[in-house]
């Protein structure tokens, strides 16, 4: 068990679908479940379901790694039954497998939610404040878990698998090494088609505005180029205080957000409605429904899907949660007794209708996969693409480094990842931020 842990934590795995959660501690971890989250819930993105097709041993490799070192009893991939090439390539070798089975979920968002997810396959709820370990279910990424097996077999983590969506010439799955910038991600999707257009790094739903310098990360999955004035864009770059100003004018209280919300459904006392009325008086009021929001998990229903008035309870949350932090407040929200089950079924949103809401119908296309090298100028390894500390440089200004080198060390005693050179060349310049790394020509 040890050297499987070593063997991850030296490759530098972290959870490549979210937060990016060092790998080596949830392998370390017990858990009754292990749980393959392939439900890639987002709209548009599509690389988790071509790594299930095109490597479904080495997906499997991992999980029963995953279900070895928690000790967990039971394996569960868990993917939409729509994905139907990757069920195909699953299948024969889940059938020789006598713990672990599929488990096919519906086309709805948010299905890879840990929350969503762990209840699906496990029927488990998770706690106010809770995580998934603590009801006995360790849940993983897909590719995180393809990272897993190769890292086992002395493989480091050096690239990502993004899909390139939007308005550029070529959308499709793609390979890169990790801290290439998007503009070169974009070039090699045959550039944008159109003038005035912005970049959102993640799903239409959950990323964010990036800038064509920022540099592609181990947790990026996706790289969405639209139009400057498309409602996702401009509702990012409303910023919090007109979003403050609408809410506290136009909000109508429908508790229409609260009714979709998916921490709601399942039993959470989390109603947005309720901290959008309670706002107006400030964050030091109604305090009960203000400290509510670090319930929230800021899938954007609420804002995408729910709200009449186009307000974004999500970035409010967001910022409620940030200020509450900053003066030293933790959440007071750790009920283990949950509100009845409410209309989760009935009231779960389909990808479909998601899509047109969100208006980006036209981009949903089924994208061819490419995974030639690609071989950018030069890469920015942040050194903060992980949940804990930031890592420690191990080479200097002026170094020449190969492919898979090691490059920045976990904090002694600290919660961390390593980072590996992407690419062969020379560093060029280091910070405490990131390592910058220029090709050899």
């Amino acid at each position: 068990m040890e050297d499987i842990v070593k063997a991850v934590t030296d490759a530098g795995v972290i959870g490549a679908g979210g937060g990016g959660f060092p790998a080596h501690i949830k392998l370390s971890a017990q858990a009754e479940y292990a749980v393959a989250n392939g439900s890639e819930c987002e709209p548009l993105l599509q690389s988790d379901q071509m790594l299930m097709s095109h490597y479904p041993e080495e997906l499997m490799e991992g999980l029963k790694l995953l279900t070895k070192t928690t000790g967990a009893s039971q394996g569960i991939l868990a993917l939409k039954e729509k994905y139907q090439p990757a069920i195909e390539a699953l299948s024969p070798l889940v059938e020789k497998e006598r713990d672990i089975k599929l488990h096919l979920l519906g086309d709805y968002y948010p299905a890879g939610d840990e929350v969503v997810l762990v209840y699906e396959t496990t029927g488990r709820r998770v706690p106010e404040g809770g995580i998934p370990p603590g009801v006995g279910a360790m849940v993983n990424n897909v590719e995180t878990l393809i990272n897993i097996s190769r890292a086992v077999k002395g493989e480091v983590v050096t690239d990502k698998f993004l899909t390139v969506a939007g308005e550029v010439h070529q959308p499709k799955i793609i390979r890169v090494p990790i801290g290439t910038k998007v503009k070169e991600v974009i070039e090699w999707a045959g550039g944008v088609k159109i003038e005035e257009w912005a970049v959102i790094a993640g799903g239409p739903n959950m990323g964010e505005l990036t800038t064509p310098s920022a540099p592609v990360n181990k947790t990026t999955n996706g790289i969405l180029v639209l139009p400057s004035d498309h409602p996702l864009v401009t509702r990012r770059k409303m910023g919090l205080s007109i979003s403050l100003k609408r809410a506290k004018a136009a909000c109508c209280y429908c508790s229409y957000c609260s009714e979709l919300c998916p921490r709601y459904l399942l039993g959470h006392h989390l109603f947005p409605h309720k901290i959008m009325r309670s706002i107006n008086l400030g964050i030091d009021e109604h305090l009960e429904v203000i400290t509510s929001a670090f319930l929230c998990s800021e899938c954007g229903l609420c804002e995408s899907y729910a709200c009449p008035m186009e307000l974004s309870p999500r970035l409010i949350a967001r910022e409620i949660k940030s200020l509450l932090s900053k003066r030293g407040i933790t959440s007071p929200h750790l009920r283990n007794s949950f509100l009845r089950e409410r209309e989760w079924e009935e009231r779960k949103v389909p990808i479909d209708r998601l899509i047109a809401r969100l208006g980006i119908r036209g981009y949903d296309l089924k994208l061819p996969v490419d995974l030639n090298s690609f071989s950018p100028s030069e890469v920015v390894v942040r050194l903060d693409q992980h949940t804990g500390s930031p890592s420690i440089a191990v080479v200097k200004r002026g170094d020449r480094v190969k492919r898979g080198e090691l490059i920045a060390d976990i904090p002694k005693g600290r919660l961390g990842a390593k980072y590996h050179a992407p690419i062969t060349g020379r560093v060029t310049e280091i910070t405490t931020s990131f390592i910058l790394i220029k090709a050899e020509e």
